[in-house]
């Protein structure tokens, strides 16, 4: 783990452009819970939490701590129904309008149905050194603008490239700079055709009655 912040340039993509490589993709699920709570209201950057048990799902326990970008899957809910993926606020998403279009053009309506709906997304996994904490977290940042929370849902979640390792911060500014960073290159990372495709990947839609409808 990084101990600090690098002012040297960041990559605009990750991962080779003819698509992942192994050991990606990495596949894992959850269902959705309360985490720190400092995502929206510290950050400005809401995320969706799943049990760190969630990693044992194909032996990925001792992946590496970092940030990584690649597809969600969200269960049928209240959320998903009324605000399908193609319906982007820059708000919360923190991308480029073009890169908006991009990622919106890449969304099918059909996804936001019965069967749930499908997002881009950026994810933390490790300790978040910067507050401290003394357990490791999964938290994903989908990136998408919800109403309402979406708390027990359950998420599918496909890892298609690593961004970077996990770092130490001197401020809460320095943080929230690199994590916008961290969804734009998400964005354009996920905008490339060999990853746009796995966004039908059917596992990421296959909950078996995990996931219930939101009240």
């Amino acid at each position: 783990m990084s101990n600090q912040h690098d002012n040297s340039p960041r990559p605009p993509v990750a991962g080779p452009d003819e698509g992942p490589r192994p050991p990606f993709p990495l596949k894992l699920d959850g269902k959705v819970i309360k985490g720190f709570g400092r995502g929206s209201s510290e950050l400005g950057i809401p995320t969706a939490n799943i049990p760190l048990s969630g990693l044992s799902v194909g032996g990925h326990e001792d992946v590496d701590s970092g940030v990584y970008y690649g597809w969600a899957g969200l269960s049928p809910s209240k959320a998903t129904h009324q605000h399908p993926p193609h319906a982007q606020s820059s708000e919360y998403t923190h991308l480029s309008h073009h890169l908006q279009e991009t990622l919106s053009g890449i969304a099918n309506d059909h996804d936001a149905n019965e069967k749930g709906a499908v997002y881009p997304m950026c994810m933390s996994i490790g300790w978040n050194p910067f507050y401290k904490n003394t357990v490791r977290s999964v938290e994903v940042h989908i990136m998408h603008h919800f109403e309402t929370d979406f708390y027990g849902s359950h998420m599918n979640l496909s890892i298609l490239g690593f961004i970077r390792p996990e770092l130490d911060y001197v401020s809460k500014e320095k943080l929230i700079e690199d994590i916008k960073t961290d969804i734009e290159v998400s964005g354009r990372s996920l905008a490339r055709e060999p990853y746009a495709r796995l966004r039908r990947d059917p596992y990421l839609l296959e909950f078996e009655g995990k996931g219930e409808l939101a009240s």
